[in-house]
């Protein structure tokens, strides 16, 4: 009697699809839900960003008004700019002075004898060129001692107490010509020489017998009448704040005035920052219900505070008595129908012109509407304040959701397992309850053939 082999079945089961498909499902929701938990939570990190950034624009761009350095600011001007130039810092106050200058102050300098070439062999020993206490010796030795090795020697050595020294050669000969680096009379030097061959001594000078091409000596100038003096034509210290330079004999009108325009243009900028902080707020708050679109921030009580109370101050009316500005109105600042801010400049100038002391008062004073805005903006930005609170606490959140997100990923990683587990016990039962089927047919077929 013959037997059929036996084949062994399969439970066909794919157990990697199925637990795919079912992790799938199962974590679909939760995924969903931090996805969208994460994207909001992005979302308002950088909206609070941004609108914490156009504060801090604000403020910089304010800041001359703040610290009331744009009404510091001062503008000079000269009837006779060939005669002198000025410039005027922040402690030069508002005046006019007539100045008279009757010497420029000139640097010391000497033309020795003519020689026959610069290669020419001058003598030996030692040369000496002093300026008051300071000095240098230089040792002229036999072979270095030409004239060209003298202007070397006197440029190169570190004890130069400040003289040049070149050669001009003309139609007698070569010359070493030696000059002050510095002008005035205390900058006058002498040269003098000893020992060696003596020939030296035909470069020896002293101011106080020796003509020299160009003697050192102090500008000397009048201010109102006063006289002063100065070893250099830069003269930084004869009218506070004010720096002169001197460039030739005669009189000059200096002015010294408030500079309208540096307040003009901080409150240029103070605009335009503010405007730019409106559009800010107004992006994220908006609703266009034309596109079904909403600003990231939108309702959002801590920005409308905020916006609120920066609006009512730069609107504000001062209390102060007296003729002056009131308020920004009054500066040429205006609000526009869409919140905005406009400038009208001629208004600024005028109240600049009238009522100097007022409008820096309104603008920049203690009390004034810089400093002010400034110490808001400051108590939002600052380390403690609501807006920095708001942006570490979004942080947080974030954080918080992506350790979510890993503690879910390791659930579903579990559950993954265990479907993995559980499937895979069932095919490897499936399939030997198929084997079990096929074998017991196979005997079945055959003991039915074996009666046939």
């Amino acid at each position: 009697m013959a037997t059929n082999p036996i084949t062994l079945g399969s439970s066909s089961i794919d157990v990697a699809s199925i637990v795919t498909n079912l992790t799938n499902n199962k974590r679909a929701a939760t995924d969903s839900s931090l996805a969208a938990q994460v994207s909001a939570n992005t979302t308002q990190i950088s909206a609070i960003g941004n609108f914490t950034s156009s504060l801090t624009s604000l403020q910089n761009a304010m800041k001359a008004l703040t610290d009331g350095s744009a009404f510091t600011t001062q503008k000079t001007s000269i009837d006779d700019p060939t005669i002198l130039s000025a410039t005027a810092d922040a402690d030069a106050q508002p005046n006019t002075y007539n100045i008279v200058v009757s010497k420029l102050a000139t640097p010391q300098k000497t033309t020795s004898t003519a020689f026959a070439t610069s290669k020419a062999l001058v003598g030996t020993g030692t040369l000496t060129i002093a300026i008051g206490a300071k000095s240098m010796s230089l040792n002229v030795a036999s072979g270095a001692n030409s004239l060209e090795n003298i202007r070397d020697a006197i440029n190169k050595s570190s004890d130069n107490p400040g003289v040049s020294a070149s050669i001009v050669t003309g139609t007698d000969g070569a010359h070493l010509v030696l000059t002050s680096t510095s002008t005035g009379a205390a900058n006058a030097f002498t040269v003098s020489s000893s020992g060696g061959d003596g020939n030296l001594s035909q470069l020896n000078f002293d101011p106080a017998t020796d003509s020299a091409t160009g003697k050192a000596q102090d500008a000397e100038f009048t201010i109102d009448g006063l006289p002063a003096t100065s070893s250099s034509n830069t003269v930084a210290n004869a009218i506070d704040g004010v720096t002169l330079t001197l460039s030739k004999v005669g009189p000059a009108k200096v002015t010294i005035a408030n500079d309208p325009s540096a307040v003009s243009t901080a409150v240029t900028s103070f605009v335009a920052a503010y405007n730019a902080f409106v559009s800010t707020y107004q992006t994220l708050t908006k609703y266009d219900a034309t596109n079904q679109q909403v600003g990231a921030l939108i309702g959002d009580a801590t920005l409308a505070s905020i916006k609120s109370q920066i609006t009512s101050l730069v609107g504000s009316q001062s209390t102060g008595s007296g003729a002056g500005p009131k308020s920004l109105s009054d500066l040429g600042v205006a609000f526009q129908i869409d919140g905005t801010l406009k400038f009208d400049s001629t208004k600024l100038t005028k109240a600049l012109a009238t009522n100097p002391k007022e409008t820096q008062g309104l603008l920049s004073g203690s009390d004034g509407i810089a400093p002010k805005l400034d110490k808001l903006i400051t108590s939002w930005t600052s380390s403690s304040g609501i807006l920095t609170q708001r942006t570490a606490n979004l942080n947080k959140k974030a954080k918080d959701l992506t350790q979510q997100q890993t503690d879910f990923n390791v659930t579903m990683k579990a559950y993954s397992d265990r479907l993995t587990k559980q499937y895979t016990a069932l095919d490897t039962m499936m399939t030997k309850l198929s084997n079990t089927s096929s074998f017991l047919q196979q005997q079945f077929d055959a003991l039915t053939t074996s009666k046939s």
